[in-house]
């Protein structure tokens, strides 16, 4: 977006709408040797794609490339730190559709009772818990898109703005989808989609026969986030 002829920064668009995209960022030779690697990376596949690929090395070195540190300490600060990848798979043999949510659950490294984290679970031995707005708000995704996102291939769909709502409840998250326009996020091959966890997203299942591959790989400002709990990088 442009305003007075000048680009409007990365951090503006995304404080503004809780999203922005920025194309172009990682090559055609580079994707194609990042999934390389996943396709060979022996991490457990679920129908979605894959969690807890910062195990992988490939992951863990793009997460830290210069380009997306510069993307996520824009948003966050010099201290951003990236702590978890997953690999979303979205093909015409594997297709899902994703109602209105928030992404609230943080990968952390131990069980601590603290208040406002929870409900807790573990997943593939990796604690998780709800967490509440003030740990939310110090994240940011960067979502590489390994294929072009398009209006057919069930892109990600957002509802602008409502990253500055807090943690909300089904009823409020409904009520916001029937009040605010949607906005498709189509991306070409290459690009990122930087995004806040709570920013209200969906997504409707593919209508093509392209498959629709992102790397989701999510920063916060300090693994840190509260005293006497920490994230786990997965």
């Amino acid at each position: 977006m442009r305003v007075t002829g000048k680009l409007v920064p990365l951090e503006e668009r995304v404080a503004r709408d809780g999203f922005a995209v920025v194309p172009g960022v990682v090559s055609e030779h580079e994707i194609a040797d990042l999934q390389a690697r996943l396709d060979q990376s022996g991490l457990p596949r679920s129908r979605a794609g894959l969690r807890h690929v910062m195990r992988n090395l490939g992951v863990a070195a793009l997460a830290r490339d210069a380009r997306l540190m510069a993307l996520a300490q824009a948003v966050l600060g010099p201290t951003a730190v990236p702590f978890r990848a997953t690999l979303f798979d979205k093909s015409p043999t594997s297709n899902w559709l994703v109602v209105w949510h928030q992404d609230t659950a943080l990968p952390l490294g131990e069980r601590q009772e603290v208040p406002g984290w929870g409900p807790w679970s573990i997943k593939d031995g990796v604690h998780y818990a709800h967490a509440p707005a003030s740990a939310l708000q110090q994240v940011l995704a960067l979502r590489l898109h390994l294929d072009d996102s398009v209006a057919d291939n069930g892109p990600l769909r957002v509802l602008p703005g409502t990253h500055t709502h807090g943690v909300l409840h089904d009823d409020a998250l409904h009520e916001l989808s029937t009040r605010i326009p949607a906005v498709d996020c189509l991306v070409a091959r290459g690009g990122i989609l930087a995004m806040r966890p709570l920013v209200v997203h969906a997504s409707s299942k593919s209508k093509s026969n392209a498959p629709r591959r992102v790397l989701h790989i999510e920063y916060a400002r300090s693994l840190a986030l509260v005293e006497d709990l920490e994230l786990a990088v997965a």
